[in-house]
């Protein structure tokens, strides 16, 4: 080989070694940064925390608590808006249909109220015609999970599978897609939500609620009434059940107050941080 040509080969074998040293110390990085964010996953604290909110008078906002803000806050979660604008936002949860509904729905449409209705899959199964009206009304569809289990108890296949199956089936009997959720009993962590917003959706909490899921304790109209009136304030995400009969008989007279209190109802996708 004569010295041009050893010139040359040397040339190429130094610029092949230089190539193939720098994929493989891009790929070393490439996995280093996987691990970290997998250990960073496997970090992250399943302990279940139970939502729960300090009530305020005067119809100022409730306390929160530092940790719910700080975790709803990390996930670009809802539960309570700002404290300038004078809005409202009604949301139901609905596990089961008590007979209510229908009525809930024709008040809404009375009052030019939209709202969002949490579902699981034993509504969609057993409601289809209710759930296809509060669709063409306006209102939104969120997803409440196929079986309202506790989610920090469920692995991150199974919450997938209890978020995601109740999304294709919404989709595909109703043409929708789901974005918000609200865990189910108001039970979270740290890993769950991370879990949530990773499959896309919202979670969405609350800033009012009251004892109205139990059937065979509903409060009479006028406790129902004071409770949900004394406590309206800026921001509030409203949370009613759709299964209490209470609820249903007191609901326009609770808009219509609320309306002449000067605040608006919006709907979550108008929801003002």
């Amino acid at each position: 080989m004569n010295s041009r040509k050893k010139v040359l080969f040397l040339s190429i074998l130094s610029a092949f070694i230089l190539v193939l040293f720098s994929i493989l110390i891009a790929n070393d990085n490439l996995l280093s940064t996987k691990a970290v964010h997998a250990n960073a996953e496997v970090s992250l604290s399943n302990a279940k925390i139970e939502w729960g909110i300090k009530r305020e008078k005067d119809h100022k906002q409730p306390d929160l608590g530092s940790r719910n803000k700080e975790l709803i806050e990390k996930y670009n979660g809802m539960a309570m808006g700002n404290s300038e604008d004078k809005y409202i936002y009604l949301t139901f949860d609905l596990g089961y249909e008590a007979g209510y509904t229908e009525n809930i729905l024709k008040t809404l449409k009375a009052n030019n109220v939209n709202a969002t209705f949490f579902i699981t899959a034993h509504y969609v199964n057993t409601a289809s015609n209710i759930v296809e009206t509060m669709i063409n009304d306006g209102h939104i569809i969120g997803n409440h999970t196929v079986n309202h289990k506790s989610i920090p108890s469920l692995s991150e296949e199974d919450l997938t599978k209890e978020l995601m199956n109740l999304h294709t089936a919404v989709y595909e009997k109703f043409n929708y897609e789901m974005k918000y959720m609200r865990p189910p009993k108001g039970e979270y962590s740290d890993r769950s939500l991370n879990i949530v917003t990773k499959l896309g959706y919202v979670p969405v909490m609350w800033s009012f609620a009251y004892a109205d899921w139990d059937e065979a304790k509903q409060p009479s109209q006028n406790d129902g009434i004071n409770k949900i009136v004394e406590n309206v304030h800026n921001g509030e995400i409203m949370l009613l059940h759709a299964t209490s009969k209470t609820n249903m008989e007191i609901l326009d007279t609770v808009i219509k107050q609320v309306k002449e209190m000067g605040y608006e109802f919006k709907s979550l996708d108008e929801f003002a941080k």
